[in-house]
Formats: C-alpha cells, structure tokens, sequence
C-alpha cells in the first residue's frame, strides 16, 4: 500500500484557534486526516512497545508557530516517517499502528459507530447484506460475511474483500484490496459514489487450492459464480467448442466439473486491470495487464497496430516499486503549467527489474491509475510462494468477535446458480486470433525459457528477491 501525505490544511480547532492538520493518503485517496500530536503520541506509543532501535526518526516539536517552509518540511518528513512504519513488517502489520488508522479514520469521516446494513458483492448480479457496526475491521466483515453464507471459518481465509469501481460501460475495476487499517463501511461510503462497492473474492492465485474450497458447498457455489462472472467479462478465453461444453455442464448443474474444465483455460484465475500503458517492448505501447499464475500476462499494442502477448514471472523479478507524481491538467489535457497553478491528478507508475536472460537485468515500467493494486497482487503472489516452499498453508482461521458483540442473523443465504452464459464475444474472440507470440528475445521467451543461460531467481537479492524460489519451484 502506498501512503503519502501530499497535502496539509489549517483547521479550526476549540476557542477560536487554529491548527495544521496532515491528510493521509492510502493509494492517492484521501483516507484520515491528522495532527502532528495526534502522531506523536502514535509514535511515543509505538517507542515504549518496540524501543528505540526499531522505530524510525520522528521530526521533533517545535517551540514556536511554524513558518510555512517549516510546515512543508515536517509534512515531508511525516511523510516518511510513515511509509517507513507501514514498511517495516514488524510495525506496520502491529495493532497499534493498524488500530490508529481506523480510528483516525473513522473520526476524520465523522461516522459515528452504529449498527448498519453493508452490501457484499459475490457477483455482478449477485449480493448479500450483512449487519455489522460502521467501525468493524475488515475482518470482522469478512467474517459476518462468511457466517451469513455459512462458509467455515477455515475456508473464509482464502477469500478477500475488493473495493470495486463499475465503469459507465458495466466494466469492472479492482480499486484495492480492503486492509486491516481499515473500516470497510467508512472506506466505501466516504466515496460518496453509487459507482463503488464491496466484492467478495478468492485471493489465492495456486488453482491447486481450489480443490479445498469446492470440497464445501459453499466454497463451491462462490468459486462458481466467480468463474462465470470472469468469463462474462471477457477475463477468462472461451471459444465456441469450449462455451458448448461449459454450458452443457451447467444445465446439468455439474459445478466442479465446470470449474475443471475452465481451469484449463487462458486467463483461468487471473485479474484484469484497465488498459494501461508500458514501455515494453518499446515506449508508448498500449497494453492489457492481467495477474495470475504468478506472473504478469501482457497484451501489448504496437505503435504500428501489431499485437503482441507475453508474460513476466513474479520469480524472476528482483524488486519492484510504485512511484506516484503530480501531473497538472488543463482543460482535460496535459499541461506544462505548475500544480500549484493547474489542476493536478496523480500519476502512478509500477516498475519492476526483471532477469532478461542471465546477467542481464532490465526496468520494465507500466503507468496504470492501478500500479499499487498490481504491485499488491505480486506481493501476495510472493507471500503465497514463500508459505508455500516453506510447507505451510495459506488456511487462516478468522478470530471470533468476543462475547458475540453483534447480533447476526440466524438465516443463511446460499449462494444461488448464475444464468447460462451467453454467447462468446466475437470482438473479444477477434482480439485473440490478431495475438501473435513474441520472439524468443522478447516476452514469451522469457519468461518461459529453460536454457542454460538462464539463471532463477534466487540467483538475485533485492527488496522482493526470492531465496530458494526459482521457475522450477512453480
């Protein structure tokens, strides 16, 4: 996640008098805004329960009302005392630091805590409504949400809450995937947009998982409804053979066997962002970014209209980072002029080192309004590696509200069949037969490649560098 402070405000506080508050941004959205007290006291807090030695410098108080370079300064300086506590895995994973942010949250939005109704997605036509307190942790919903399905708590940790945002054209974009930092209700109201709401979906990217979740009925009638729902939307590749035995196997209600055959398809479990734009092969290029399988899929147009496709694996990827400017904007349109004179949106690049072929590393840059949510998904396709090699297991089992604080409802709602699929896309099957394979030296190759003077990942050490993971491991 990526927080920033890209901004201060003076606010009036009791008696008349004035004070400077700091907006804290997660993923460029506004998401609590803060006194420097209010961080310093975080910060004493965090000191006496980790010492000295692990927290990182806060700016230090000043005597006198500061000037407004002197505001600028402690602003940058908050700013990187943050991403330096959210980095550190200690710090930024404690309750302490989490507990802060849904407070702040929460006061910032000034939603008062109450019983409310929150409406959970599973699908584009499917939803179910749960009750839960406007100050719930995104745990606490994901688990009303899996006791109103009935889904066992061993299976509920292979699901996660997105935030969506539907597109004028019906199409979806995944804006993030919710955090422990924050309050589920405040984050999707505060929008203030019809356009914005809560999905539920697996967040595995390992299809040998699956097999877990259909053993259960409600596992199997959520993974279900996702697998239909990607291939409505053109994620997942069906041609006219394969929709005929798709649909012949859901008249006959044969759900797993449905589910199988689809996990042979292109795309099968992967996530698609918004058309972006990369420099790779060449600058300027157009392209379609998907995550799964644990790499990044690219379908890439060419300056001289030739599409092309290829993928990057996660193992062979040394580091990557999210970068964020501001761009100013007249008119709709780029412009030369300063921020401080135009309208300014944010730009956001994801950037990743990859391993080319042996001693050979190159940058490869996409600029997407959903870097963080790539760089989110690589994470955890690492993070699924890493418990995976280690022989452990990606089953969490969720934490019970104690004393059973609130009131659910005793009635289950089962997750209902979605209608038959509808005819294939003939545009979307077009775009396909256009795809070519890159060259052995570009994409495709490799990723793909087995020859000697390729080298695994763990050959590498960076921010995100595998030890012990290579190709083979996958």
């Amino acid at each position: 996640m990526h927080f920033s402070i890209p901004e201060t405000e003076v606010r009036s506080g009791e008696n008349g008098s004035t004070y400077v508050a700091f907006n804290i941004h997660v993923n460029s959205v506004l998401h609590c805004q803060v006194r420097y007290s209010q961080l310093l006291g975080l910060h004493q807090q965090i000191k006496k329960e980790y010492g000295n030695n692990v927290v990182p410098a806060f700016p230090p108080k000043k005597i006198f009302t500061l000037t407004p370079a002197e505001v600028e300064q402690r602003r940058e300086q908050l700013e990187k005392y943050m991403q330096a506590v959210r980095q550190d895995p200690m710090l930024g994973a404690s309750e302490m630091f989490n507990s802060f942010l849904r407070k702040a949250q929460q006061e910032t939005q000034q939603i008062p805590t109450e019983e409310v109704p929150l409406e959970i997605y599973l699908s584009k036509r499917q939803k179910v409504t749960v009750n839960i307190l406007t100050s719930d942790q995104t745990e606490d919903v994901l688990e009303a949400v899996a006791s109103k399905l009935d889904l066992p708590d061993d299976l509920a940790g292979y699901f996660s809450l997105f935030l969506v945002r539907e597109g004028v054209d019906g199409g979806l974009t995944f804006v993030r995937k919710l955090q422990d930092f924050e309050l589920p209700y405040v984050s999707v109201t505060s929008l203030r947009s019809s356009e914005f709401y809560i999905a539920l979906r697996k967040s595995y990217w390992d299809t040998a998982y699956d097999s877990d979740v259909m053993d259960n009925r409600v596992g199997l009638n959520l993974l279900y409804t996702q697998t239909v729902s990607d291939i409505e939307r053109g994620w997942i590749l069906v041609n006219k053979d394969q929709h005929r035995q798709l649909k012949s196997l859901q008249e006959k209600g044969s759900k797993k066997e449905f589910i199988r055959l689809c996990q042979t398809l292109k795309y099968f479990g992967y996530i698609q962002f918004d058309p972006c734009v990369t420099d790779f092969p060449e600058k300027g290029c157009h392209a379609i970014v998907s995550a799964g399988n644990n790499e990044l899929n690219f379908q890439v147009k060419l300056p001289n209209e030739q599409m092309k496709e290829g993928s990057f694996k996660v193992t062979r990827m040394r580091c990557w980072r999210v970068t964020s400017s501001q761009v100013p904007v007249a008119n709709g349109t780029a412009s030369t002029s300063p921020c401080s004179s135009a309208k300014c949106e944010v730009k956001l690049e994801l950037a990743f080192e990859y391993l080319m072929s042996k001693d050979r590393l190159q940058w490869v840059t996409i600029t997407s309004r959903q870097a963080i949510m790539m760089s989110i998904c690589l994470q955890s396709m690492v993070d699924e590696l890493m418990v995976k090699k280690s022989g452990g297991s990606i089953k969490k089992m969720l934490r019970k509200r104690p004393n059973g604080s609130l009131h659910r409802s005793e009635s289950q709602q089962a997750v209902k069949s979605p209608p038959l699929l509808d005819s294939p896309d003939p545009d979307r099957e077009q775009i396909v037969k256009l795809s070519t394979k890159l060259s052995s030296v570009s994409l495709r190759g490799i990723s793909a490649s087995n020859s000697a003077n390729d080298v695994s990942g763990n050959d590498f050490h960076g921010n995100y560098a595998f030890e012990g993971i290579g190709d083979d491991d996958l």
